[in-house]
């Protein structure tokens, strides 16, 4: 909760936060549409390649604003990072879990890329032989 320090130290700073705060919570909107999305899909899909479905409480959790010693607008906060943190998590999970059933291979390495855990396992990149050896296993 660097804010509460950041305006303890420099109280004109607060109408920076007033200033930011449509457009932190103006993307609401996509996030509930992503969070249907990637249900519907992983619902529909994820069966179908014998995938197991993710569940979504794994992911997404909703609990901060229940601590007492939080005011409202805190704790208004604190549901709304909790879900929409959650449910780019949750995505995330859905993609890896899609990414590595449909398309297991690296991608070419370049300075600064981060490479999932999930994709230390897949194929090299650019590594024919390796492709074809796979599929025929």
């Amino acid at each position: 909760m660097q804010f509460k320090k950041r305006i303890k130290q420099r109280p004109n700073i607060r109408w920076r936060y007033l200033l930011s705060a449509p457009f932190i919570y103006i993307v609401i909107f996509p996030i509930v549409l992503l969070d249907v999305a990637i249900e519907i899909y992983q619902q529909v899909c994820f069966p179908l390649y014998g995938i197991p479905v993710l569940r979504r409480k794994n992911y997404i959790r909703i609990d901060r604003h229940k601590l007492s010693y939080l005011n409202a607008l805190e704790k208004l906060n604190c549901m709304y990072c909790g879900y929409a943190s959650g449910v780019f998590y949750f995505s995330s999970a859905i993609a890896k879990e899609t990414e590595k059933y449909w398309c297991g291979i690296m991608h070419n390495k370049y300075d600064g890329f981060k490479v999932p855990e999930h994709q230390r396992t897949f194929l090299p990149y650019n590594d024919e032989a390796a492709f074809k050896t796979f599929l025929k296993d």
